[in-house]
């Protein structure tokens, strides 16, 4: 998927996504941000999106979200100021191929539903790998192929409207585990329907 299709696909989703995608994957922001209070610390948000997770975050966290799209950052902002969410660091327009932050910047990252909709996602685990401290969490939620049965067929039917949807149907796993400096700890579904997957990887030390 290339980056200017991901752009217009969510200035389209922008206005109805907390509505529609969003609620349907609140369970995986829940948990993952129950993960990332019990830790404390400091917490990149990669996608962060119209800021659906924010107000989870405790205030053991400090939060940076970054995203590509600026009609959903907008509705973030929105979301902090009128929450008054003081724990949300900064929210940035940043392609996530090449964030603009120095090694080791953060103690956790967190990748909400975003893994399958970003260009090279290879690229993108690398940069997380680069900007989490060693020993750091890294929080994944996403939904990943499956090989088999009804929802398998489905989302071969859909692989070829990605630019439309805004995300890749059919995304294999194994693209989120080839970043050699992130290791699995933990790996569960998630509903509805176990159509999500939560991932907890950590960087070597």
């Amino acid at each position: 998927m290339e980056l200017r299709a991901v752009e217009k696909s969510y200035a389209r989703w922008a206005p109805i996504y907390d509505r529609t995608f969003g609620a349907l994957t609140g369970v995986g922001r829940r948990r993952a941000t129950a993960i990332l209070n019990a830790l404390g610390g400091e917490v990149l948000e990669l996608g962060v999106g119209t800021g659906l997770a924010l107000r989870h975050y405790g205030p053991r966290v400090t939060v940076t979200g970054v995203d590509y799209s600026e009609e959903m950052l907008a509705k973030a902002r929105a979301k902090v100021a009128g929450e008054e969410l003081k724990n949300v660091a900064a929210l940035c327009r940043m392609d996530a191929r090449k964030l603009d932050f120095p090694d080791e910047s953060f103690d956790h990252v967190a990748a909400m539903h975003v893994i399958s909709v970003v260009p090279e996602p290879e690229r993108v685990m690398a940069e997380i790998a680069r900007v989490v401290r060693p020993g750091g969490t890294v929080l994944i939620v996403n939904h990943f192929r499956r090989d088999r049965g009804a929802l398998a067929l489905a989302e071969r039917l859909a692989a070829p409207l990605a630019d439309l949807l805004g995300w890749h149907s059919d995304f294999d796993r194994q693209r989120v585990l080839g970043e050699t400096r992130l290791r699995l700890v933990e790996e569960r579904t998630l509903p509805p329907l176990g159509m999500m997957t939560l991932m907890r990887l950590v960087k070597a030390g």
